[in-house]
């Protein structure tokens, strides 16, 4: 039987500490050559709405320890502006619904395991990798973090910085009042910790051990002139400003996706590739705010695999500026988290069930 699994059921099994751990495994198996991924490929399409397009996306892999996994969005994406800065909107249908899935299936005969909702998994994911970062790159004794922005994402990197570090202090800004007020008692209730919601961005920085961009925004979200020595920054959403980049120390990229067999010149570091049709038109807006950078601070990079294996160092002093990012990696996060999963959900007589003679078919193809 092939076993649905929705947001609900992902969140009764998932934990951070499972996310994280799932993650770095996959990432040491690709290391290893054990594990191959692609990075995201978008194909964006003009709607009959010249503001808006619509966005198909994927990321893909698989590993020898027995899982493949691909994760798919459909949505139609626009950009509007919200409170003071530029912000990328989405939905599927309508405002206030997605559709976002991971099919997870068997590599040893083939068979279509599972199909998961992705909000919940995704959130853990995306927070997983900073806190992963933060674990190899922050300060030992980071015990404050700046978060600009206070939706779903922030909620995870909240949970994966306290995996990471010993955080005693969370400062939010976010441009709507409310939001960052409901965000810092929320924190404080949970975790037991000290957090404040404060009115600036520059507040959320000042004196942060750890610097996390957690908006939709397509604009600057951390700037180098606010950041303490010694922080730590991270960033999913919203932009670095060119300060930042000036400022950095040492970047962590956790690793980049290897090049197809017989075809190095395509190993890229681009973390989104993108094929559009009437790219004349779409290309400023979307694409803006999809396209991802290589190498940040590429002559002050370190790799995962050069960490581990103990040829290049991470931080190598308290008042070092640092930053880390996942690269292209992401087709390998959907296998490893979604396995997880799945065994979880199967363990737990969790999901729905379906037969799985409805997915397959006599014609070979």
């Amino acid at each position: 039987m092939t076993l649905v699994i929705d947001n609900d059921a992902v969140k009764q099994v998932l934990t951070m500490e499972m996310t994280m751990a799932a993650l770095e495994e996959a990432y040491l198996d690709l290391i290893r050559g054990e594990a191959v991924c692609r990075p995201r490929i978008d194909i964006r399409i003009p709607t009959s709405d010249p503001a808006k397009v619509y966005q198909y996306g994927t990321m893909e892999g698989g590993s020898s320890r027995g899982y493949f996994g691909i994760r798919m969005k459909s949505d139609i994406v626009y950009e509007q502006e919200y409170g003071g800065t530029r912000t990328q909107e989405k939905y599927c249908v309508r405002p206030g619904l997605f559709c976002g899935l991971v099919w997870l299936f068997s590599v040893e005969n083939g068979e279509p395991l599972a199909i998961i909702n992705e909000g919940y998994l995704q959130h853990m994911r995306v927070g997983a990798d900073s806190g992963i970062g933060a674990r190899y790159m922050a300060k030992a004794d980071a015990a404050v973090a700046g978060m600009i922005g206070s939706g779903g994402m922030a909620w995870s990197h909240i949970e994966a910085l306290l995996q990471a570090r010993p955080i005693r202090r969370v400062q939010v800004y976010s441009p709507t009042k409310a939001n960052r007020e409901n965000f810092a008692a929320d924190v404080k209730e949970r975790f037991g910790i000290e957090a404040v919601a404060v009115d600036s961005a520059e507040a959320a920085h000042r004196g942060a051990d750890i610097v996390a961009g957690c908006t939709d925004a397509v604009v600057p979200v951390i700037f180098g002139r606010f950041l303490e020595p010694g922080a730590h920054v991270t960033c999913i959403g919203g932009r670095l400003d060119d300060e930042v980049y000036a400022r950095l120390d040492r970047s962590l990229r956790l690793g980049s996706a290897p090049a197809p067999v017989g075809l190095p010149e395509f190993g890229l570091h681009d973390e989104l590739i993108t094929y559009a049709a009437g790219a004349e038109s779409t290309a400023e807006g979307s694409q803006r705010a999809g396209r991802a950078e290589g190498v940040v601070a590429a002559d002050r990079a370190v790799f995962l695999k050069e960490l581990v294996e103990g040829t290049k160092p991470g931080r190598t002093s308290d008042r070092q500026i640092t930053y880390s990012a996942r690269g292209n990696i992401q087709g390998a996060q959907f296998f490893a988290v979604g396995g997880r999963v799945y065994e979880e959900c199967r363990a737990r007589g969790l999901g729905h069930e379906l037969p799985t003679e409805w997915f397959l078919q006599d014609i070979r193809d």
